[in-house]
């Protein structure tokens, strides 16, 4: 079975993620780049736990919790580059992956939510 594209797009926007971890980390920064670890790679994690949902209500919670954390993630890309610890850059091209996923994630949520509606 062929990965979907949110699933490709949220693995690569989580190898990302660690690599600018693992820049924080030589930075000496720790506070931020602990949360922005979690979150980042979460998306991904539950966007694939969301394959294996008990149903459709298991598969759209999953998913919104993947858009919880997407938007978690915004934030801390945001406290980064205004804190200095990213460049202009780096800020701009994590942040419009980071928005592209959201935005992959809201449709994706509204089409489960239409196709439960319309089972029911």
């Amino acid at each position: 079975m062929p990965e979907s594209k949110l699933a490709v797009q949220s693995m690569d926007f989580a190898v990302s993620i660690i690599q600018l971890v693992k820049n924080l980390k030589q930075q000496k920064e720790s506070i931020i780049s602990n949360q922005i670890g979690r979150s980042g790679t979460s998306i991904g994690a539950n966007i694939r736990e969301a394959q294996y949902a008990h149903g459709k209500a298991d598969f759209i919670a999953k998913l919104q919790i993947a858009l919880k954390e997407a938007n978690e993630t915004g934030y801390w890309l945001e406290l980064l580059y205004r804190t200095g610890y990213l460049s202009e850059g780096d800020y701009h091209a994590l942040e419009t992956s980071c928005a592209r996923l959201r935005v992959m994630l809201v449709s994706s949520i509204r089409t489960a939510k239409a196709n439960q509606s319309a089972q029911s």
